[in-house]
């Protein structure tokens, strides 16, 4: 069980940035309302400023040491001084009027950050008594590499090896915008499944392969992409996922139709086969959040369809 404290919520939201992308989702639900640049966010709208783009947020480095151990944590100033400078605690208490442990309490619970709770064990389904404990994986800057296929889906052979940072440039921008909008104006299912398996370039996250077949896999990605379909609530279950305590989300995205989410975590075959740490996984969510997921990432080449979504969200790891 964790402490509440600063340094511990600063560990769980990427040195506060999550606190400012989190606060400001709430008053700008359909923008993307910040981008990383190596340590630098750039101009972001305020809301406690007209939502005029003149909030600045920033890594800073407390130089104490001048070595790796120096403290790193998001600050923000704004250009017109129309809120004092100051950290992302600051920035939260002008939202939620609070303040010291008070304010705390509201972050873990607001952000699902679970800290101060019992930790859970998860198991993968099995018709005997015994649990099998997966091993989590830390976030590393590594590249992951997977196949990339263009359209359509009948076509199985890959275009090229990939990575995420790769993907996520191809969804938040215009590329995939106009089909992705198309597809979600078709009212017939029947329809719209079909639109998709004629137009959209598709990725196998879970590795690379010389044609689109488990048995085809030239090497694992150590990635598993979690499908959720027809969520009543994608803000909330994002929010949940980005905050997650036992897995570092990757890459997360809205799904073609507009209802559903992609997450990708790393996982570690080398220690348990891909099938079981999805079982594993799987049986996770549904315990934790409540969710059953899409059985079909069970498959190592599993098709994932690439839509358009500006707010896609990728460790920030990646953007440095």
């Amino acid at each position: 069980m964790g402490v509440i404290d600063r340094a511990t919520i600063l560990n769980k939201t990427h040195y506060g940035l999550n606190i400012y992308s989190h606060i400001l989702r709430l008053y700008y639900p359909d923008e993307i309302v910040m981008r990383l640049i190596g340590r630098d966010c750039g101009l972001c709208r305020n809301p406690f400023n007209s939502n005029k783009e003149t909030l600045h947020i920033f890594i800073h480095k407390e130089r104490i040491l001048n070595n790796a151990l120096d403290k790193e944590f998001a600050r923000h100033e704004d250009t017109e001084k129309a809120i004092p400078a100051g950290d992302a605690f600051d920035f939260a208490e002008l939202h939620y009027k609070q303040q010291g442990d008070e304010l705390l309490q509201a972050l873990n619970k607001e952000m699902f950050l679970h800290i101060g709770e019992e930790q859970k064990r998860f198991k993968t389904k099995t018709h005997n008594p015994i649990t099998t404990n997966i091993p989590l994986v830390p976030i590393v800057p590594k590249t992951f590499l997977f196949s990339f296929f263009k359209a359509p889906i009948s076509n199985t052979t890959p275009h090229k090896a990939v990575s995420l940072l790769q993907i996520y440039n191809a969804i938040t921008g215009n590329y995939y915008k106009s089909r992705t909008e198309q597809l979600r104006s078709i009212s017939d299912p029947l329809v719209a499944r079909k639109y998709k398996a004629a137009n959209f370039d598709y990725c196998t996250f879970s590795g690379t392969f010389t044609t689109r077949n488990d048995k085809a896999l030239v090497k694992h990605s150590g990635l598993l992409c979690v499908d959720f379909d027809h969520l009543p609530n994608l803000s909330e279950m994002k929010n949940r996922l980005h905050s997650d305590e036992y897995f570092d989300t990757q890459l997360l995205f809205v799904s073609p139709s507009g209802d559903g989410l992609k997450w990708l975590i790393s996982i570690d075959t080398a220690a348990t086969p891909h099938g079981d740490y999805f079982a594993a996984v799987a049986n996770y969510i549904k315990q934790t959040y409540g969710v059953e997921v899409d059985k079909s990432g069970r498959d190592i080449s599993r098709a994932c369809f690439l839509p358009y979504d500006p707010q896609a969200f990728i460790n920030p790891i990646y953007l440095k």
